[in-house]
Parts: C-alpha cells; sequence; structure tokens
C-alpha cells in the first residue's frame, strides 16, 4: 500500500512554520495565562501586558487613560479661548495656526503626558503601540496580520482555468487541481519612525505573504498553486474620539501593492492608496479601510479586479479569554453586474501556550489574488501562532 502523502510531509510543514514564526511575530503569551507563566517573557512590554491580562487591568487602564486624555483635552480648550481672548484683535490665520499645533502637542507636560496616553492598553494600541507609554522604538519586527498554518483548506469550486478581461492572462487548458489543500501565511511590521508630528505619526512598514500548497496533490508533484506577496507603508496617527460608545483610536494612509510574482497568463497584481479608520471598545475592535487602485495602464493583468475584490473592507474581531472572533467582509461598491464580494470568518482559539486552533470561513470573491473573479467557499483549520490581537 502507498503510504499517505500527508504523513511525511505534514510534519515538516509544521515544524517548519513553528520554527519561523517567532522572527516575525511578537512574544506569544500563553492561552491559559498565569503569573509564573507571565514571568517568563523577557520582553518588559510583553511581559507587562501578560501581568495585565491575568489580573483583567486593561478596561480599566484604558478608561482612566481616556479621562485623564479628555480632562486635558478640554483644559487645552480652555486655555486656547482664554489666550484667544486676551490675544483680543489678533488675526483669524495666527489664531487657526495654534489650533492646529495643539492638536499635536501643548507645552504643559502633564497635559501632553495625558493626550498622549489617550487609549493606553486599548486593542489597537496594542498592534499599533499608539499611546506614548506604548511606543517600543523603531525596527523591531512585531506582528501584523494573522500567523497561521492550516494543514486542511478545502473549496467547494477549483478554479481550473483561472481567465481575465486581458486575453493574455486568460488560461485557454485545464490545471487539474484538487479540492484539499494547505495554506499557511506569514505576516510582520516594522516601524520605521515615530512622532513625525509632535507626539503623533508613527511610519510602518509591513509584509504579508500567504500560500495555498496542493500538498494532496501527488499526480501533479504538489505544486504551490498560489503565493500572494503583499508589501506595504504606512502613516499611522493616533486619535481620542467618541462614536456612539466606540472610541476612535487611529487614523492612518498607505501605499499597497500585491502581487502573486506569477507570469503570464497567471500573473495577477495591483496597487492600492488604502486609508484606514480605526475603533474599538473593551474586547471589540472596528477597521474600516476604502481604497483607491492605482492606475495600471494597458498592460493591466485584471482590469476589473476592483468589481470582485472591492474597494474597501471592513473588520470587526472580539477577542476575550483566549478567544478571538473576527468578521472581514468587503464589497465593490457598485450595484447590478458589478456588485460582488465576499465575507471571511475567523476563530482562534486556546489548546497550548504557545499556539491555537484556527478556523477560517470564506465565501465570494478574491480568497486569492488568482481567484479575484471567481466565487467559491473555502473552509479551513489549522493553529495559529498569532491572531490580530
Amino acid at each position: 500500500m502507498t503510504p499517505h502523502p500527508t504523513r511525511h510531509l505534514l510534519p515538516p510543514l509544521i515544524a517548519m512554520t513553528l520554527a519561523t514564526a517567532p522572527a516575525f511575530a511578537q512574544e506569544p503569551q500563553p492561552a491559559v495565562v498565569t503569573p509564573e507563566a507571565c514571568r517568563a517573557i523577557e520582553t518588559d512590554a510583553s511581559r507587562l501586558a501578560c501581568y495585565d491580562a491575568v489580573f483583567g487591568r486593561r478596561p480599566s487602564d484604558t478608561r482612566a487613560a481616556d479621562a485623564e486624555a479628555t480632562a486635558a483635552r478640554s483644559s487645552l480648550d480652555q486655555q486656547q479661548i482664554q489666550q484667544e481672548s486676551e490675544a483680543g484683535e489678533a488675526g483669524t490665520e495666527h489664531r487657526e495656526h495654534r489650533r492646529l499645533g495643539a492638536w499635536f502637542r501643548t507645552d504643559d507636560p502633564m497635559l501632553q503626558e495625558a493626550l498622549a496616553n489617550a487609549g493606553k492598553g486599548s486593542l489597537l494600541d496594542s498592534r499599533w503601540e499608539l499611546a506614548k507609554d506604548s511606543k517600543l522604538g523603531v525596527f523591531q519586527l512585531r506582528g501584523y496580520k494573522p500567523l497561521y498554518l492550516m494543514p486542511v483548506f478545502w473549496t467547494s469550486d477549483k478554479n481550473e482555468m483561472p481567465h481575465s478581461p486581458n486575453p493574455r492572462n486568460t488560461v485557454t487548458e485545464p490545471q487539474p487541481l484538487d479540492n484539499t489543500e494547505a495554506k499557511f501565511q506569514l505576516s510582520f511590521k516594522t516601524k520605521f519612525a515615530e512622532n513625525l508630528f509632535g507626539d503623533n505619526g508613527d511610519l510602518w512598514g509591513g509584509y504579508t505573504q500567504s500560500s495555498r500548497w496542493q500538498v494532496y496533490n501527488g499526480e501533479e508533484s504538489r505544486p504551490f498553486r498560489e503565493t500572494n506577496y503583499e508589501p506595504e507603508v504606512m502613516l499611522v496617527f493616533r486619535n481620542n474620539y467618541s462614536l456612539g460608545g466606540w472610541k476612535g483610536r487611529m487614523a492612518g494612509v498607505g501605499i499597497n501593492h500585491q502581487s502573486n510574482g506569477r507570469g503570464d497568463p497567471l500573473s495577477r497584481s495591483w496597487n492600492r492608496v488604502i486609508f484606514t479608520v480605526g475603533l474599538d471598545r473593551e474586547n471589540w475592535a472596528l477597521v474600516l479601510r476604502p481604497w483607491w487602485r492605482v492606475p495600471d495602464g494597458n498592460d493591466d493583468d485584471n482590469p476589473d479586479i476592483e468589481d470582485y475584490i472591492g474597494r474597501g473592507d471592513a473588520m470587526l474581531t472580539y477577542s476575550k479569554g483566549g478567544h478571538e472572533f473576527t468578521v472581514l467582509a468587503r464589497h465593490s461598491l457598485r450595484t447590478g453586474d458589478k456588485s460582488h464580494g465576499a465575507v471571511q470568518l475567523d476563530w482562534g482559539f486556546p489548546i497550548h501556550r504557545s499556539f491555537r486552533g484556527h478556523i477560517q470561513a470564506f465565501h465570494g470573491y478574491g480568497e486569492s489574488l488568482i481567484d479575484y473573479n471567481h466565487k467559491a467557499t473555502y473552509i479551513g483549520l489549522g493553529i495559529s501562532l498569532l491572531e490580530w490581537y
């Protein structure tokens, strides 16, 4: 009897991912957190976050930081009114210039400290180092998007003949594919510069790579069906405003490139300017990302990609007790024949102190670039070393 290929291929695949992950991610915190486990963490910021998780300090600390920032803003506004009153006949341009400068900083050290620590300990602060006391310096690798390995990734409809409106990017002969493959994702970011505008504004660089591997397709030598490469640069600002019980934490703008690194007819790529707005409340986080595609000229591999993968997405995350649930939805923001989109559900749950179980479900268009205009359902099961938060 011929041995099943998974007996030989999955153990080294899992070992490779587990060995590579720590280089990209933040120090993983134990799924079941105890003071003894926190003591073993070497990085000061990660160890403090671990202790905060043990004793449930994050929500109260965040509320206290928000209250202090609100009081500081109110005091600063009062000072501004008083100064304008005393200035009397000062010109409008001069007053507006002073308001703009006060938005980013103040000369009062106590007020400046309170404003700069708005949102300290919140979910988005934990990922983007938004508060002054959360910043960990530049050129240090941090986790970005989830890092996972799914030995089982099944689809309801194989895309054996990828196509595009550009004839040069249309496959003419079917590709023999299996419905079940493996999928894994690596993702990290690093900060290039801090506080570019007073005590606000950080410049980040990020990189994400996700692969779909036909590991069970022995007849075709188990090829990598699709790998997507996604480098990006982002300018991120700390915010502090309230909206219906949510706290506005961050706003950003970035340049994003995504491609699959393949030749014609399988080449797919696009460039985007992505705008980001992030809000959170206790164990919830909401990130909204509209984008504008940079035109690609006459040699566009996928000229209608916006009508399928979309013109923006929204991600809602709930994180508590080692469990993390995420809903990601995107849409073309068009009607009729151009109305397309997708929804993805992810659940990370504790199974070991170093990693979690991970279940992913996707339905719609664009699970990967090669499938940007292909509609299908995908189900994945595996482990993750890092989730969003």
